[in-house]
């Protein structure tokens, strides 16, 4: 797998590596109860943010089941607005693509732009042949976002796990990199 070359840059966006001086930030919105409604676990500890902090910082992307967690911040204003994260499945070359943003960053496409961003990294940089998205169906916004992306719904897993004490839906988004690289010749 080659090194990810870091930063990425895009029209509004900076990707790059997190550091220590995120920690404030990220918990911010990690310690928010509707930050954490579509994500694993609860609300994060403090303990916990630097914990993740921690290994977001020192991820290592070379073999299957290993994860990249690139902190996004807006390129005319430096500082940790969210981030995105691709997951290298195990076997024939598939990925997983996902997202969390501050409250003060969501629904001005930087999500959308990030995500694109990791897209073309796992289809042109590392060859992948797909990436999905899994998303609790009540995550519209993430639909919303998946879609635009160019991914297509693939199934709705109804009542799949019992997640936060609710039984949940999960859909899966997914995009071949034949398809992404149709979407994209015309964007």
């Amino acid at each position: 797998m080659p090194e990810i070359a870091l930063p990425i840059r895009t029209d509004r966006l900076v990707l790059r590596r997190f550091e220590a001086t995120d920690l404030g930030a990220f918990h911010a919105y990690h310690s928010l109860a509707e930050t954490a409604r579509f994500l694993p676990g609860e609300a994060k500890s403090y303990t916990q943010s630097m914990e993740r902090v921690g290994q977001y910082a020192n991820f290592i992307f070379e073999k299957e089941g290993d994860w990249v967690s690139l902190a996004i911040e807006a390129a005319d204003s430096p500082g940790l607005i969210g981030e995105v994260v691709l997951k290298w499945l195990p076997g024939c070359g598939q990925g997983e693509i996902g997202w969390s943003l501050a409250p003060g960053a969501r629904g001005h496409g930087y999500a959308t732009e990030a995500a694109q961003a990791v897209l073309r990294l796992g289809f042109e940089e590392w060859g992948f042949h797909r990436i999905d998205a899994k998303l609790d169906a009540l995550n519209t916004s993430s639909a919303g976002l998946c879609e635009r992306l160019g991914m297509r719904l693939e199934a709705r897993h109804v009542d799949k796990w019992r997640y936060k004490d609710e039984w949940a839906t999960e859909l899966v988004y997914a995009v071949l990199r034949s398809e992404w690289s149709v979407w994209n010749a015309g964007g």
